[in-house]
């Protein structure tokens, strides 16, 4: 019988306490955990982010960085590991910025992630709440955002919204 939360999405606004929330439910499960990060240190300001994520970790956390390459980086992990994808769109701007195909990347993302037998929580920004972007390349993030974050959902079995540290389940 399969696993009711096998894929679970965490949706959030920024320093919403999404990706807290995310790996305590991924450490609901038995170690070892990978948690497979996306972003990029370009600045001091991103490596001093990406320092909080990695100093809130315990031990049994295995790192992944794929900050374009998610599919072949995930196709070699062991499937029944319990897994931590931090963050789509942080994913979806590398792949923008690589000017990569994201209608591609995207389903293979997706036919991966359901194929996965073992727990996977895949972390991702609700971009869509604010106001319209006044520039073209915003507007085409936030829309890319948008879809991916549908497809993510309707594919998971289980869909939390984290608002101000706490999460609400939307499916």
């Amino acid at each position: 019988m399969r696993d009711p939360d096998r894929l679970t999405l965490v949706l959030g606004g920024a320093r919403s306490g999404k990706s807290a929330h995310a790996e305590s439910l991924v450490t609901a499960h038995p170690a070892p955990w990978t948690y497979v990060a996306t972003a990029q240190a370009h600045d001091d300001e991103m490596q001093a982010r990406i320092g909080v994520h990695q100093a809130r970790r315990a031990t049994g956390w295995h790192t992944l960085e794929a900050p374009l390459d998610l599919v072949a980086a995930l196709a070699v992990l062991p499937g029944d590991r319990p897994l931590l994808l931090d963050c789509l769109t942080l994913w979806l701007s590398n792949l923008m910025l690589a000017e990569r195909d994201i209608e591609a990347e995207s389903a293979g993302l997706l036919r991966l992630l359901a194929a996965r037998p073992g727990p996977s929580v895949v972390v991702s920004n609700e971009v869509g709440f604010g106001i319209v972007p006044d520039n073209a390349l915003a507007r085409r993030f936030r829309d890319a955002a948008g879809r991916l974050n549908q497809q993510t959902a309707a594919a998971a079995d289980a869909v939390i919204l984290v608002v101000a540290g706490l999460p609400m389940k939307v499916k």
